[in-house]
């Protein structure tokens, strides 16, 4: 068991911990961070039973399976505030997702690989086709505001009725980008992944080497089916009781939510940009760092780079639809200032990744930014 495993086994601990603070009234501040703690581990529980589950079914089930319950956290938290009205928080946490992931979690990488290794690379046709997905995004979440803003007398009916005819188009788009991944260009994704120590979401995506192993432990002459067997039952249970978690988990933070970062001197829009962000996220964070670290930087950026489009193009169009079901006027109408953000940091990691090479200068100024803007979000008033 590796040390990344260890720790969120142990954190498994706040669960009953954060139960207890809101059964015994700890207080809201109390079973936030306990809350909060305690969806680190069921992230990456169902991080791990869903790439499990993808081994034994194929890869094109699996890809779709991963694809589907990549942001399954961030998408159960954001559902969960939006049944309770917290609307702004969770536009904001749509915005932070995609900043952390292309500045946190790029960043984080390349800084950290880039100092175990002189220049790390990566496919750059795929950095293309990802740059145009993520220029769609902006484009996409920058419209609805903008006639809002040159129209400021439009009934809101109306901009909701835009959101929704925007978010099924970003839907239709995000299954054609699955389709294009998975069937008609797999060969662009095959490129330079197949090592000597293969990942489990390389052996899902069927690049066939001599050995195989999953997170690291290879196993010589031997298939995948035969080498591991994984218990579909069983992970299939582990994912449901760890999604059923992750929504009890996010009830008592969301319950909390308001009045715990009062106590804490935060924004709304700082929690939902900075916080909740980094909660729901941070097994990702750390698979997207570690891959990194070995050198692996294909993968490391397709996590960073994939969770971002996942939100952009499939999590924030199925709030907005999921918000006509609840009866809460959810829509792209974005805070201006989170849309600068989001057009800043699109553009700062498109640029950088261009070449399809990485150092670790160039992770450090995604970090910058990424403080930078951090800083603007704590200090905005809104």
């Amino acid at each position: 068991m590796t040390l990344k495993n260890r720790i969120f086994l142990g954190l498994l601990l706040f669960i009953p911990i954060s139960l207890g603070a809101e059964f015994a009234h700890w207080g809201p501040l109390v079973v936030f961070i306990t809350a909060a703690i305690a969806i680190l581990p069921l992230a990456s529980w169902m991080g791990l039973a869903t790439e499990e589950i993808a081994v034994v079914v194929g890869p094109t089930l699996g890809g779709l399976l991963n694809a589907t319950f990549g942001n399954a956290t961030e998408l159960i938290i954001a559902l969960i505030a939006l049944k309770a009205g917290l609307i702004e928080v969770v536009k904001a946490s749509i915005t932070g997702s995609i900043i952390g992931n292309l500045l946190l979690v790029m960043g984080l990488s390349m800084f950290l690989g880039g100092l175990r290794y002189k220049a790390q690379t990566f496919q750059p046709v795929i950095a293309r086709v990802n740059a145009s997905l993520m220029n769609l995004a902006v484009i996409a979440i920058l419209l609805p505001t903008a006639v809002h803003f040159t129209s400021p007398e439009i009934e809101m009916v109306k901009i909701q009725r835009l959101s929704a005819a925007v978010a099924i188009v970003l839907i239709v788009v995000y299954g054609f980008t699955l389709l294009f991944s998975m069937k008609t260009h797999s060969y662009l994704y095959d490129v330079g992944v197949a090592e000597s120590e293969p990942t489990k979401e390389q052996l899902v995506a069927g690049q066939e080497t001599g050995v195989h192993g999953i997170d690291g432990e290879a196993v010589d002459g031997e298939s995948v089916t035969e080498s591991h067997r994984p218990n579909l039952k069983l992970w299939a249970g582990v994912l449901l009781a760890a999604t059923i978690a992750v929504a009890v988990e996010s009830e008592l933070l969301v319950g909390s939510l308001e009045v715990a970062t009062e106590k804490l001197g935060l924004t709304p829009l700082f929690t939902g940009v900075i916080l909740l962000p980094i909660i729901g996220n941070a097994a990702e964070h750390a698979t997207a760092v570690t891959v990194a670290m070995k050198n692996k930087m294909d993968l490391s950026v397709s996590v960073a780079v994939g969770s971002s489009l996942q939100i952009a193009l499939f999590v924030a169009p199925a709030l907005v639809l999921a918000g006509w079901f609840f009866g809460q006027p959810m829509d792209l109408d974005f805070n201006p200032f989170e849309l600068v953000a989001v057009a800043v940091s699109v553009l700062i990691a498109n640029s950088i990744s261009s070449d399809g090479e990485s150092n670790w200068l160039e992770g450090l100024l995604l970090l910058a930014a990424y403080l930078v803007l951090g800083f603007a979000f704590y200090f905005h008033p809104a």
